[in-house]
């Protein structure tokens, strides 16, 4: 599509997102679904999705339609392939209602990441690749802590599941890509109140039953885990 100013105003860097690893070569396309950080916000999160669509192609027409009023800083493909349609600094228009750590507006401040595939099957190596050349560019640009590498269902539990049980967060944690999973004791007695104290501390803040905030936790740390709660779901918010 060619290098192309964003609706947001905000000229697009060079096309190459440069990382500790090998370069990823960025195709631009602008969407037009995008506005200011509001009072001043930068990115201190970055929000992983899936997109439930049938190809990347379809995904990234829905995101720059300016009559669907969504949109993702990037998207990339199955085969790896990347795309920007928001300038990082702008307000892309992908998590919506939620809460991650007690804050809100989490458009204002995160960068969203779509990856192309339906959330019933696992990402693509190459989709993995460029995922983690992304992150450790985005990372080193803002300054984001792995802590602030999130899912969609981690800030906005029951309202969304991606990027889902299949997505692989072990790995990213591996390269500090992401949080890793905590090593805290599995608890001897199990109740509701402690389970939604220890998942708040870890970050879950956003208002959910206790089962769904169950369902978000594991889709993080204990991906297929299934069943009431039990001991192991406590282990890795420590």
């Amino acid at each position: 599509m060619g290098m192309a100013m964003p609706a947001c105003g905000i000229r697009l860097p060079s096309a190459l997102v440069v990382s500790s690893g090998p370069a990823t070569a960025v195709r631009f396309q602008s969407s037009p679904n995008c506005a200011e950080r509001r009072d001043g916000l930068k990115p201190t999160l970055i929000v992983i999705h899936y997109t439930a669509m049938e190809s990347a192609e379809a995904a990234i027409e829905r995101l720059c339609d300016p009559q669907a009023e969504v949109s993702a800083h990037y998207l990339i493909a199955a085969n790896g392939d990347v795309t920007q349609m928001v300038e990082e600094a702008a307000r892309a228009w992908h998590a919506g209602a939620g809460e991650w750590c007690g804050l809100d507006d989490i458009n204002s401040r995160s960068i969203g990441i779509e990856l192309d595939n339906r959330g019933t099957h696992p990402f693509s190596a190459p989709q993995m690749d460029s995922l983690e050349s992304l992150l450790r560019g985005i990372m080193g640009r803002w300054d984001i802590a792995p802590e602030g590498v999130i899912g969609h269902s981690d800030m906005a539990p029951g309202r969304k599941f991606d990027p889902g049980p299949h997505f692989d967060w072990a790995r990213l944690a591996r390269q500090g890509l992401a949080a890793p999973a905590g090593q805290g004791d599995a608890r001897e007695h199990l109740d509701w109140p402690s389970f939604r104290t220890a998942a708040q501390a870890a970050g879950f803040t956003a208002a959910a039953p206790d089962e769904v905030l169950l369902e978000a936790v594991r889709f993080r740390f204990r991906p297929f885990a299934s069943g009431p709660l039990s001991r192991e779901d406590y282990s890795p918010l420590g």
